[in-house]
């Protein structure tokens, strides 16, 4: 055992606030496309309002 006992580990919150941090590139509007048309045929109702904002968000060149 070394002194650095307990390991200091980020808890969920300063998880997700570091990777707010970051910015990620969208997909093509294809791929989202494609998503959207996945979602519509296992009517999943959530991934696709989903895929649909995202398509709308990479067609107006807004990043996250």
């Amino acid at each position: 055992m070394s002194s650095h006992w307990p390991i200091r580990r980020p808890t969920e919150n300063a998880a997700l606030r570091s990777l707010g941090r970051s910015a990620r590139p969208l997909p093509g509007v294809p791929a989202l496309m494609a998503a959207l048309i996945v979602a519509n045929r296992a009517a999943d109702r959530h991934g696709a309002n989903l895929a649909a904002h995202r398509v709308v968000r990479v067609a107006e060149g807004v990043t996250e």
